[in-house]
């Protein structure tokens, strides 16, 4: 019969492989064409350690785009995939540059952990990569007299395209880019985004709008709260 104190030396190499992890989000989303950058959070046994990103839905079946100890600078500005590991914050970021919806899919963010009897460690994300329009905020809310920006996002290649924002309902309130009056003002910069501006809002102003480049366009909800009145 083994003894206890032998017992416990059998089990300390498994300790790390249950106590240590990798940590994201479930899941990320980025307009086509975009930049985006993933945050992998590990604990202290890992800082040491090789980290890669790969792209799949296994372990076993995991292509690796980017790891940590191929030893030369990045750009992310110009490199499809980058990685940067700070074991100081115990976090890892990968960086993907003009994302195509083709790329949507599931990745990982891994831990090499090395060894017969170790699997690497890691957390797995899905990635979507959307074609069309997506704004910042969806429900935007504001006190009456106050200003308010909706900022709207588009994909590259709708930057030729026709812009606008519309009251729902109603398309004679239809404003393109530029627009800029006493109460609104509309600006589209080409580079991704465009917004809209409520100078000053009165509780009329509640509703349902939407913002459009091309066919595409995506609801956003304004709610207007009343300026809170003072006792004398």
């Amino acid at each position: 019969m083994l003894q206890p104190s032998t017992i416990t030396l059998f089990l300390l190499p498994w300790i790390p492989a249950f106590l240590c992890k990798v940590t994201t989000e479930k899941e990320f989303s980025v307009l086509e064409g975009g930049l985006l950058t993933i945050p992998c959070h590990y604990e202290p046994q890992y800082a040491s350690y090789v980290k890669y990103w790969c792209h799949g839905r296994t372990r076993e079946f995991c292509t690796t785009l980017a790891q940590t100890d191929e030893h030369r600078l990045v750009n992310p500005a110009d490199e499809k995939v980058s990685i940067f590991d700070d074991p100081v914050q115990l976090v890892f970021t990968v960086t993907m540059n003009d994302m195509k919806v083709g790329e949507s899919g599931w990745y990982m963010c891994g831990v090499e952990i090395g060894g017969v009897w170790n699997a690497d460690d890691g957390a797995f994300t899905n990635i979507k990569v959307i074609d069309g329009m997506s704004v910042v905020n969806s429900m935007i809310s504001g006190e009456e007299g106050s200003s308010v920006t909706i900022e709207c996002l588009y994909s590259e290649k709708y930057r030729e395209s026709e812009k606008k924002w519309c009251r729902s309902g109603d398309k004679r309130t239809c404003r393109s880019m530029s627009y800029d009056d006493s109460s609104v003002a509309i600006r589209d910069d080409r580079t991704g985004a465009f917004t809209v501006t409520f100078k000053k809002l009165q509780m009329k102003d509640t509703a349902w709008y939407w913002c459009s480049a091309g066919q595409h366009k995506i609801a956003v909800q304004l709610l207007v709260t009343p300026q809170p009145t003072t006792s004398r």
